[in-house]
């Protein structure tokens, strides 16, 4: 502290009396952790679009959107400007497995009256130069995209553009008359900062790279969520944002820890009051701090003897390149004393040691604000990452940064000290501004070619309104087919009967046994209706698991172990012995010829049980339930379970006359009039009609649509060139053809680096759930990568976004023929998300006349077999009366 004094000898001049001089300069762990804090609210600040106008770091949106991963190929053009000499530079980039690349460049120099002049004139003698470089070459024919590296702040409203006001630089036009070529060359404008030469290098993480530039000037960008950046629209993926974080402290939040020295430096600067953060730490006021200082304590007689001279009075002759040499191990001294000499001083030894202290502490000052900041950088991509650590690396270019002798490792040590918890790489960028350019446009050339062979994969699932029309009149050929006496055999819809002829109408009362069965797991459930004032229907119910053994033995071991859960129902429910009447919803293709008779055509969903194909499903059940001898069931009707759903609906709404079910299949149902159903006898009234159509399009007439992908899926299914409409819509199939997407792209080099693992190889991994997780719009890219990280699936930010919209791709096909389907039908349905939403939107589009509203079905197969049930009793008892 400054108030202790020093017990040195009078008039020696030691390192200790320096340190008190400069205390303020000297920042305890305490202030960098404060400066690091106040950095991070700057940030957010920044990235805000109400607080962005009054923030002093200006978090400028880049458009690069993503980092090379080692498969960039190809010819670029780089610009670099930033000073007075500006440099061309021809970069080939090879994926060759050693991601070489090799640059050819020249230096051109800028006149100053260019520099001062106009825009039009100084990108005139840019694109002379560029002619001249191609001229070189012999590449002045080729078309070669080109990055350009504009190391001034812009406000950048795509990778190619700047927008107004940012600069009066427009870096396009010039390029026009470019060697022999008539059109420009593809351009990709670039901040100085939006590079890193080794970021896919093994075992570097490729995902958060923040660059850092310590040299004349200091700035640093990195890859920030969109879904925080306010300045640009879309909240998916990632954005490079250019921090220009020497513009922090501007707005006074430094104003505690800045000195007189600093405030000396900025007065006498050609912007004062502007890049306040800047001039304490880069490479073009450091010397100058140290000339300061040293013309301070000369002044009050601590240092050669109080001796001036005019060499260390003017401004800029103690250059930043002289606190690097002084602060080399061996020879720092003597430098010191070198230096000093050519000032005109006569430096003794103790002069030479304090002048080598107050480097010290200028450069560790820099250092450590820097590493505070960048702190403040990677402690964001950590939050963002969601975890408690963070593994990633910092690419560094900078005149100090790579020649100063140790302000690498005090950057390193602040960093790591303010976040103990993470593990930061730290890279030097070779060649950076130049090289980077062109790796920013070889990774936006690989992107855009990725993006457009993707985009030609998915084209075909992406289903025009003319081709969904086509689909609905198709359906409704197949329908006409299904009702037909003459045509029913050879129609692929089958257009079942039920028999079930009326929905409730709200006087249904009574207790009810319902059986749902339609999968490896089914239920018992006890429904009671009532009706009047307490009108309502209350349940309870009970699952059962159906062993594979049994799903695949004898028909009479299947309905033994259906009577012995009953039986364990009626026992829980402390009602054995009491006969209840009972609705059997059973999930399979059948043929009724009645109420209480469903003939099984054929089993799916994994079951073979012997011995039921062609047989009455509800004698099966009462003959099992005869052979146990302990009660005895009514069994009065036996539904599909899209007609369960439409009556539960119609319980609550009258008008529904259809039932849809998009789940592990798909089917539907729905009230057609009697005289178009010629497969039973009457014309009057209606009756639902189970479409079964799943099997739509096994006839042929949805090929022109299906895509290779649905192909692959049928081909390996467990009933090949069956349920073809089912399987393009439903859920046993839309995670499968999601993963052979994938497994598409990857072996195209598209997706996860073109890294086929094991998992992603096994069948039925993607299940249909995670498709619809991940294509939820609420759901954030980070829990996506989480996702495919439980799958076994490495991904990056990109590959999340690519899953995602092939996700979408096929859920929203899926939806859309679901809707050209029920086009067909254009009568009322239920179903949930943004599947629902398509739906509803395809079927509005398909029949514009047609009124449909949309009703979500509340445990519809279990409840909906109950009340057709009530319905049977109140019209038998009707009947009776």
């Amino acid at each position: 502290p400054p108030d202790q004094p020093c017990a040195s000898p009078l008039g020696c001049v030691c390192p200790l009396q320096v340190d008190k001089y400069l205390y303020h300069m000297r920042l305890s762990d305490e202030t960098l952790l404060e400066v690091s804090q106040r950095f991070e609210k700057e940030m957010e600040k920044g990235l805000g679009a109400d607080t962005n106008p009054t923030a002093s770091v200006k978090m400028l949106p880049t458009f690069v959107r993503s980092t090379p991963d080692g498969t960039e190929d190809g010819d670029f053009l780089a610009l670099d400007l930033g000073g007075t000499n500006f440099r061309v530079l021809r970069v080939k980039v090879s994926d060759n497995g050693l991601r070489k690349v090799e640059m050819e460049n020249q230096i051109y120099a800028i006149p100053e009256e260019l520099m001062r002049g106009s825009g039009v004139q100084l990108f005139d003698h840019i694109a002379e130069c560029l002619a001249n470089f191609l001229d070189k070459l012999q590449i002045k024919d080729k078309k070669l995209p080109l990055g350009f590296t504009f190391s001034f702040p812009c406000h950048q409203t795509k990778l190619d553009e700047v927008g107004e006001g940012a600069t009066s630089l427009v870096p396009v036009k010039p390029f026009l008359g470019v060697g022999a070529q008539e059109q420009p060359c593809p351009f990709v404008f670039v901040n100085i900062f939006c590079r890193c030469s080794d970021s896919g290098a093994a075992g570097v993480p490729a995902h958060p790279v923040p660059l850092l530039g310590p040299g004349t000037g200091t700035n640093a960008c990195y890859m920030e969520e969109m879904r925080h950046i306010d300045l640009v629209e879309g909240d998916e993926g990632r954005m490079c944002i250019n921090m220009e974080w020497g513009a922090f402290g501007d707005d006074g939040v430094l104003n505690d820890i800045r000195t007189e020295f600093d405030r000396e430096i900025d007065m006498g600067s050609l912007n004062p009051g502007k890049q306040l953060f800047e001039k304490m730490i880069s490479g073009m006021y450091m010397g100058e701090l140290v000339r300061l200082i040293l013309v301070k304590m000369a002044k009050d007689g601590l240092l050669f003897g109080g001796r001036l001279t005019p060499d260390l009075l003017t401004t800029g002759h103690f250059e930043t390149r002289f606190v690097s040499a002084i602060e080399k191990e061996k020879e720092g001294l003597q430098k010191a004393h070198e230096i000093l000499s050519k000032l005109g001083l006569e430096p003794s030894h103790e002069d030479c040691v304090a002048t080598l202290r107050i480097c010290q502490i200028v450069s560790t000052r820099s250092a450590t604000l820097c590493g505070a900041t960048l702190a403040a950088v990677l402690r964001r991509l950590r939050d963002n990452k969601g975890g408690d650590r963070l593994r990633s690396t910092v690419g560094v270019d900078g005149s100090v940064y790579k020649k100063h002798p140790h302000f690498a490792r005090r950057l390193h040590k602040t960093v790591r000290k303010l976040l103990p918890d993470c593990e930061i790489r730290f890279i030097r960028s070779e060649d950076g501004s130049g090289k980077g350019a062109a790796m920013v446009t070889a990774v936006a050339y690989r992107l855009a070619a990725q993006h457009q062979a993707r985009q030609k994969i998915l084209e075909p699932l992406k289903l025009s309104h003319e081709q969904l029309l086509e689909v609905k009149e198709r359906m409704r050929i197949e329908m006409e087919k299904g009702l037909g006496k003459e045509t029913h055999a050879e129609a692929t819809v089958k257009m079942l009967p039920t028999y079930v002829c009326s929905t409730p109408d709200g006087t249904e009362k009574g207790d009810f046994l319902a059986l749902d069965l339609g999968g490896t797991n089914f239920r018992v459930l006890l429904v009671r209706v009532r009706n009047g004032m307490r009108r309502g229907v209350e349940m309870h119910n009970k699952i059962y698991s159906i062993p594979v053994e049994i799903m695949q033995g004898t028909g009479e071991e299947l309905f033994d172990h259906i009577v012995h859960c009953i039986s364990d129902f009626l026992e829980y429910m402390g009602m054995k012995g009491v006969s209840l009447p009972l609705g059997f919803t059973f999930s399979f293709p059948c043929q009724q010829n009645n109420l209480d008779e469903g003939i099984l055509l054929k089993w799916t969903k994994g079951f073979k049980a012997t011995g039921c194909e062609g047989e009455d499903v509800v004698g099966l059940l009462k003959e099992a339930i005869h052979r146990r001898e302990e009660f005895d069931l009514d069994v009065v009707a036996v539904v599909n379970d899209t007609v369960g759903t439409m009556m539960t609906c119609g319980y609550e709404d009258p008008y529904c006359e259809v039932g849809l079910i998009v789940g592990t299949g798909s089917n539907a149902c729905y009230m057609e009039e009697m005289r178009n159903v010629e497969l039973v006898e009457g014309d009057e009234g209606r009756m639902c009609v189970n479409m079964e159509w799943g099997a739509f399009g096994d006839s042929g007439c949805l090929d022109d649509i299906r895509t290779e992908f649905d192909v692959a899926v049928d081909e390996l299914s467990l009933n090949p060139g069956k349920q073809r409409y089912e399987k393009m819509i439903s859920g046993m199939y839309l995670g499968e053809i999601v993963r052979n997407i994938l497994m598409d792209f990857t072996k195209k080099g598209l997706l996860f680096r073109g890294r086929i693992s094991e998992r992603l190889k096994t069948r039925g991994i993607f299940e249909t759930k995670f498709l619809s997780q991940i294509e939820s719009d609420c759901l954030a890219l980070l829990q996506v990568r989480s996702i495919l990280q439980h799958l076994g699936l490495e991904s990056t930010c990109d590959d999340s976004i690519i899953v995602k919209e092939v996700c979408t791709v096929v859920a929203r096909r899926a939806a859309q023929l679901c809707g050209a389907g029920m086009a067909a039908v254009s009568l009322s349905l239920s179903l949930p998300c943004s599947f629902s939403t398509v739906l509803q939107e395809t079927v509005k589009e398909l029949s514009p006349k047609c009124e449909v509203t949309f009703l979500q079905s509340e445990d519809g197969s279990g409840k909906g077999a109950a009340l057709i049930t009530a319905v049977a009793c109140r019209i038998r008892e009707a009947g009776q009366r």
